[in-house]
């Protein structure tokens, strides 16, 4: 399987990224450490000092980089919806072959 597929469906498909609260975000930055697939860049002279650079880098169903922030500062998508989406995605594939 290639490292641009989960599940069999191309990762590009799938919608699985943090979403930052930036209300609730302290630009600790522990998210951006934290992270080894640079899904996060930092921007030390902006307003906006951190951004999702990179979604479809983000390992999809991982929520870690959540656990280093603040509560709340960082959410994903639901799941379970996610799973649902995928599997109608696989479902669609096959019946295209």
């Amino acid at each position: 399987m290639s490292e641009n597929t989960f599940m069999g469906v191309d990762r590009s498909k799938i919608d699985w990224k943090p979403t930052i609260d930036y209300s609730k975000c302290n630009f600790c930055m522990e998210c951006d450490k934290f992270c080894p697939h640079q899904v996060f860049e930092v921007h030390e002279t902006e307003d906006i000092k951190l951004i999702v650079k990179n979604p479809n880098n983000c390992v999809v169903f991982c929520r870690a980089c959540s656990k280093c922030c603040g509560p709340d500062a960082i959410t994903f998508p639901a799941k379970n919806e996610t799973i649902q989406k995928i599997s109608e995605i696989r479902k669609e594939m096959e019946s295209h072959d």
